[in-house]
């Protein structure tokens, strides 16, 4: 079973940063990686999402809740994903999940059915 690897997470205090990163190495190839969150007693949600096809152009696309304080960014070559994460606010606290998706539905979405894979996830507590 494919398995994503996740690191980074942690805890900060509100308007720390951190950097989390995700391998993809058990896959032959990606055409989106992202990162969703889920915070207790709440619904898993898309974070940000970057198309990481040779010569897509890496489209990203970006939770209205962290536009302008995370990026996303990936080194197709060793399919692996990053997400910086700067002006944390306690409202970040949530487990984050790493996603990688081999099927092209015309874009990389904010959406949990467009990534077949998932990692097991790394906590993310930030602290007022």
């Amino acid at each position: 079973q494919v398995q994503l690897v996740e690191s980074g997470g942690g805890s900060v205090q509100g308007g720390g940063s951190l950097r989390l990163s995700c391998g993809a190495s058990q896959l032959a190839y990606t055409h989106c990686m992202g990162w969703f969150r889920q915070a207790p007693g709440k619904e898993r949600e898309g974070v940000a999402v970057i198309d990481t096809r040779i010569n897509s152009g890496h489209t990203t696309e970006y939770a209205d809740s962290v536009k302008g304080r995370f990026t996303i960014s990936e080194d197709n070559a060793q399919k692996i994903a990053h997400l910086q994460m700067d002006n944390l606010t306690p409202d970040d606290t949530a487990m984050y999940y790493c996603a990688a998706g081999t099927e092209w539905f015309g874009r990389c979405a904010l959406t949990t059915g467009y990534f077949r894979y998932w990692g097991q996830g790394t906590q993310v507590t930030v602290s007022s």
